[in-house]
């Protein structure tokens, strides 16, 4: 069982940034890959970006790519999001979620290998 709390989300200016984390409870977290997905009202929840259990595979859609930045501290369990260049189209609530390894590479950028999620923390950019 995971359980996983995000954090940092807020209210920022188009062009800001913002930086969200993830905190996770879960003795084997390192063997979990991990996920940031959002939803907008209105539409479906979207992956924003993934990454492997190590850390070395980050993985992007296009939308966010060269402005987001995922990374992961195994040692302290938690999961980040930074967040450069904000636009409005990228005001949401956002989620992080953790997949068991054991799938296709490819299975990772579609939100159905990912089991636990965390409650979302909401992103507003304003123009």
């Amino acid at each position: 069982q995971v359980q996983l709390v995000e954090s940092g989300g807020g209210s920022v200016q188009a062009g800001g940034s913002l930086t969200l984390s993830c905190a996770a409870s879960a003795s084997n977290y390192s063997t979990y890959w991990m996920g940031w997905f959002r939803q907008a009202p209105g539409k479906e929840r979207e992956r924003v970006a993934h990454i492997s259990t190590s850390g070395t595979g980050a993985y992007y859609a296009d939308s966010v790519k060269d402005r987001y930045t995922i990374s992961r501290d195994n040692a302290k369990n938690t999961l980040y999001l930074q967040m450069n260049s904000l636009k409005p189209e990228d005001t949401a609530m956002y989620f992080c979620a953790a997949a068991p390894v054991g799938y296709p590479w490819s299975d990772y950028f579609i939100p159905n290998p990912y089991k636990y999620w965390g409650q979302g923390t909401q992103v507003t950019v304003s123009s």
